[in-house]
């Protein structure tokens, strides 16, 4: 029993030297991760240090130019025929033909169909020959006339009968202007079993069939003919747009593009037509329409498509690429690359301004270069260096990395594109 104990107290003692050993190492290995993680070594340090405080900034740079900008209104627009025509039968009978092919082009006076013309043509028959009954029997009452005028004139005969003859003949008269009118009508009913085009355009899906019988009253269409040569399409624009509009609208015609939707390529170019005479109060918009040519037959009806319509055009003014254009807290400014190379923070008014291009109107002078990225680590009166159009092949793989990281400006390759500068990285 003695003797078990000191061995009891000794192992209770060890084993607490150990675990205080290993708390201390644990220890000593966190301090030396922290301090390996916030230190770093003197290369990482220089690595870290690159391109800011020991080097120039890199950085893409364009020039400002003149250039003449148009002034463009966007809107959606839809599509819609010169003119549509919905063509109908006007008289009853059997169809007993059709004269097109669906999707057809057809003149105007083209026959499309014809209904039975046997009982209109009887009608007509029959009001001719009434016509030249009626006919018969005015000349007979002239040849009467006449002889009791000259019967009257010697006292053969009473006056009154002669008058009374004469009332027969303008009676007769307008008998026979009745006939020509009916024959007129039954003309023209036998005319309407014969189904013309009205306009120039392209049929639709024919809707009735040949050998049913069709209704003047309820029969459904015959078929829709529609204009697309030209055609014309409608857009809205905002109230506030209206006084440009009209203003631009007074001199002179003005130049309207359709646009595809999907890739904004100008699919037909035509001329405004008119301005609607009212404000939509519902929605603060006014109504315009435009006509296009449509030769390639490039616009359909009930097409969406998008509306440019050119109001101005800005003569000789200053550009810059829009990625140049900053905003702080005291306005629009950019970063003007001076001959020393450093940059500087220039406020700028901003005329127009689009996606790819803005027009400065004033603060910035033809010629000068404006810094168009690389703006993360670019300060007033930083140091830049702005790459030279070096030879992919010459270039280290650092720099096309770099050439990449700068943004959209650098192509895959590593080449720049023409409208920038790519930048080599200090060394």
């Amino acid at each position: 029993m003695h003797g078990e104990l000191p061995k009891q107290i000794w192992a209770k003692t060890h084993g607490r030297r150990r675990r205080n050993l290993a708390i201390v190492l644990v220890m000593v290995a966190v301090g030396a991760a922290l301090y390996y993680v916030f230190t770093g070594t003197p290369q990482q340090q220089r690595r870290s240090s690159f391109g800011a405080e020991s080097g120039p900034v890199p950085v893409l740079a364009s020039t400002a130019v003149t250039a003449d900008v148009p002034v463009y209104l966007e809107a959606v627009g839809t599509v819609k025929a010169y003119n549509t025509v919905t063509v109908s039968p006007q008289v009853d009978g059997k169809l007993i033909s059709v004269g097109f092919k669906e999707g057809d082009d057809v003149k105007k006076g083209d026959v499309l169909a014809r209904i039975d013309p046997t009982t209109y043509q009887a009608q007509l028959d029959q009001a001719k020959a009434k016509k030249a009954q009626d006919e018969a029997q005015l000349a007979n009452a002239k040849l009467d006339l006449d002889r009791y005028e000259r019967l009257a004139a010697t006292n053969a005969v009473n006056r009154q009968q002669a008058d009374t003859q004469r009332a027969l003949v303008a009676q007769d008269e307008a008998i026979v202007q009745s006939d020509e009118a009916a024959i007129e009508n039954a003309q023209a009913t036998l005319g309407y079993t014969a189904i013309v085009a009205p306009i120039d355009g392209r049929t639709g899906i024919r809707q009735v069939d040949e050998g049913n019988i069709v209704h003047a009253a309820s029969s459904p269409t015959i078929v829709v003919i529609t204009q697309l040569k030209p055609i014309s399409a409608t857009f809205n624009l905002p109230q506030q747009d209206l006084g440009q509009v009209i203003a631009a609208f007074a001199k002179g015609p003005l130049q309207v593009n359709a646009l595809r939707s999907d890739s904004n390529a100008v699919i037909e170019s035509g001329k405004l037509a008119v301005v609607d005479n009212q404000v939509d109060q519902t929605t603060g918009t006014v109504k315009l329409k435009a006509e296009f040519p449509n030769a390639d037959l490039a616009l359909w009806p009930g097409q969406f498509v998008n509306i440019r319509l050119l109001i101005d055009t800005l003569k000789n003014v200053v550009t810059v690429p829009t990625s140049a254009v900053q905003r702080g807290p005291n306005g629009t400014f950019v970063y003007v690359v001076k001959a020393d190379n450093t940059a500087a923070m220039r406020p700028i008014v901003v005329q127009k301004q689009d996606e790819m291009q803005t027009v400065v109107k004033s603060g910035l002078a033809v010629g000068e270069r404006v810094v168009t990225n690389g703006f993360v680590r670019l300060t007033d009166g930083s140091k830049v260096i702005i790459g030279s159009n070096a030879e992919p092949e010459a270039a280290t793989p650092r720099t096309r990395r770099r050439s990449s990281a700068l943004g959209n400006d650098a192509s895959p390759t590593g080449e720049p594109k023409p409208a920038t500068q790519v930048v080599n990285p200090p060394r």
